[in-house]
């Protein structure tokens, strides 16, 4: 007997960006694979983005508004998740768009493969910058990630456009403590990448070519790189791995499952294989079981 398919819940967050929401809300409802429900949120804007997602949205059956305070992007998730009616929650920035067949691209495979938790994708950046930018050429199965990530603050994922994670999972990603809310405002696509990976999700890449992330002035965060941006990034997300990790029950001693976890990947990139060989010579295990551990990784053993 055949699954049913997969349905899918589209997540539209925004804050003034009246200029781009409409043409976002309609490319969600434009898909050839139609989602069964289409949430608004609109994180208490001023530019009266508000009203024109009334105008355009306010009758149609088809799309759920929330319109509300200014709560911050994490709070903005919240209130998207908590209304999800559907199998898989997927993500769209007001600011961004899809091609109509992306939810056909990953239905595809989350009707396939039952087992996948979390996939993500590549995206076409437009505007004020253009290139193609995605984590490989082709498809890659990465397993399980919740040991390299708690280890080396490894990010499985992608802005927060090109994210999708079965709605049981979106749940559990955004429960966190209210003090979070301020803390992630800004970025909480880390929430859902780094709450994935730590908590036990089954991650998949799946390049698809739909996925258009505008490049555009206020959203410029590419243009400041600086060492203390980047120092307090990677503490903030340190926090939050943190976090994750207590709430699974991980600490330093999940590191001698490495090799384990590197052995759900099918067919896992070099750069991959090289990262759990050197994570492997971390753990407490004595050190040739370690160079045991680390040579059954890099010549591809499997038992």
């Amino acid at each position: 007997m055949s699954q049913p398919a997969t349905s899918f819940a589209v997540i539209v967050t925004s804050y003034n960006y009246r200029d781009f929401v409409i043409e976002a809300v309609q490319s969600a409802l434009a898909q050839s694979r139609k989602p069964a429900q289409v949430i608004v949120v609109d994180d208490g804007s001023t530019d009266g983005s508000d009203d024109l997602l009334r105008e355009h949205f306010g009758s149609d059956a088809r799309v759920t508004l929330i319109c509300g305070s200014n709560g911050g992007q994490l709070e903005a998730f919240q209130r998207g998740v908590a209304r999800v009616d559907a199998d898989v929650a997927c993500f769209l920035d007001s600011d961004d768009r899809w091609a109509p067949d992306y939810l056909a691209r990953l239905g595809e495979l989350y009707d396939n493969r039952r087992d996948v938790d979390f996939v993500f994708t590549d995206m076409k950046n437009f505007g004020e910058e253009n290139k193609v930018v995605g984590f490989h050429r082709s498809a890659v199965d990465l397993g399980y990630t919740a040991v390299i990530t708690y280890a080396l603050t490894r990010w499985y994922g992608a802005p927060t456009s090109a994210l999708s994670m079965r709605a049981a999972w979106a749940k559990k990603v955004v429960d966190v403590p209210d003090s979070f809310r301020d803390t992630w405002r800004l970025s909480a696509d880390n929430c859902l990448v780094y709450g994935a990976s730590v908590l036990g999700a089954r991650k998949y890449y799946l390049p698809t070519g739909c996925v258009d992330y505008r490049i555009h002035g206020k959203n410029g965060w590419w243009s400041n790189r600086s060492a203390s941006l980047a120092y307090t990034n990677r503490l903030r997300s340190r926090g939050l791995i943190g976090y994750y990790a207590r709430v699974a029950g991980l600490d330093e001693s999940c590191i001698e499952l490495s090799k384990l976890e590197y052995k759900t990947k099918p067919e896992p990139l070099w750069a991959e294989t090289k990262r759990y060989a050197a994570l492997a010579m971390r753990g407490r295990a004595p050190w040739w079981k370690r160079v045991e551990h680390m040579l059954a990784i890099v010549f591809g053993s499997r038992t």
